[in-house]
């Protein structure tokens, strides 16, 4: 088992469900949904291109996924959770964008949001106690050759290499798309996220997501509003 600490909208927000037309997917509920039909794109090649965040559901990472540190159980990661989304106050982006991160598409901030920096550094930093190492195969995984000496130093320190200086929100669309398609992809993505672009996101719940075994969908398993847990919402999994 592994668990997540992500951002996504409530089930009902217009964003998810666009998200689940999109991908074909939906991290709140079990089954197989329906795909959006495309001009430019076969069904099976959009379903490959979409496999990856399709797996992942449709969120932006604040603590990447991580198996439960020796001696720490479920019910306290959810409790400190619930403690800790009482204590932060909601926030919005200014404004989301679709990027282009190498060969992926995503929604990102346009421009720097500070709010969201300092919530995802106190997220981090909070939840590392949860957090065992990573083993060997997953730091291989993540090419530290590769890397920065910054985002080395993160992933041997906090098992990700994208947190504080190397933060970089994004809620991924799709996965590796070839360098002759992205021109398609991006035309097709501003249309069906367009009434999301250039708009405010509001950041008032943070996700627990857990991934039952390696390699399977990653899934809801609590939606917390943040400035209290009155509402917290449960979902299929954990039922």
């Amino acid at each position: 088992m592994r668990y997540a600490l992500y951002f996504t909208p409530p089930e009902d927000h217009p964003l998810s469900q666009a998200a689940q037309n999109w991908l074909g997917s939906n991290p709140f509920r079990d089954g197989v949904f329906s795909q959006a039909t495309v001009p430019g794109f076969a069904a099976e090649e959009l379903r490959d291109l979409t496999a990856d965040p399709r797996r992942y559901g449709f969120h932006g990472t604040l603590k990447a996924p991580f198996e439960l540190a020796e001696g720490r159980t479920e019910a306290q990661l959810l409790q400190a959770l619930d403690a800790f989304s009482a204590d932060c106050a909601a926030f919005e982006i200014p404004e989301m964008t679709l990027g282009q991160l190498g060969p992926f598409f995503a929604l990102v901030p346009q421009g720097e949001c500070a709010a969201l920096r300092a919530f995802a550094d106190h997220l981090v930093l909070g939840f590392e106690p949860f957090r065992a190492p990573l083993c060997e195969a997953d730091i291989a995984r993540r090419k530290p050759d590769e890397l920065t000496q910054s985002g080395r130093t993160n992933l041997m320190t906090w098992g990700y290499p994208y947190v504080f200086e190397e933060f970089r929100f994004h809620m991924t669309l799709t996965g590796k798309v070839p360098a002759d398609r992205r021109a398609a992809m991006r035309a097709v993505l501003e249309d069906l996220f367009g009434a999301f672009i250039g708009q405010p996101l509001p950041v008032d719940t943070v996700a627990l997501f857990v991934e039952p075994q390696r390699g399977a969908p990653f899934s809801v398993h609590s939606l917390l509003p943040l400035g209290g847990t009155s509402k917290r919402k449960i979902s299929r999994y954990d039922r």
